[in-house]
């Protein structure tokens, strides 16, 4: 995936007025990147999903 396309899936996805996952399936979707935060994946796809997973738990973190 290019990095313009991991940011219009996680501005969908963690977009507050959108709400496409529950809480919950966030969460989940945040142990799933982290399965692809391993020294077997390319960096960048490493970063990518450090840089998803923060963004999901700061929204997660925001009273609703």
């Amino acid at each position: 995936m290019t990095e313009d396309l991991l940011d219009v899936l996680l501005d969908g996805v963690t977009e507050p007025r959108l709400k496409l996952l529950s809480g919950d399936e966030a969460r989940a979707l945040m142990v799933l990147l982290g399965v692809l935060d391993d020294d077997a994946q390319p960096e960048e796809v490493r970063r990518a999903a450090r840089e998803m997973r923060f963004r999901i738990a700061s929204r997660l973190a925001l009273p609703l």
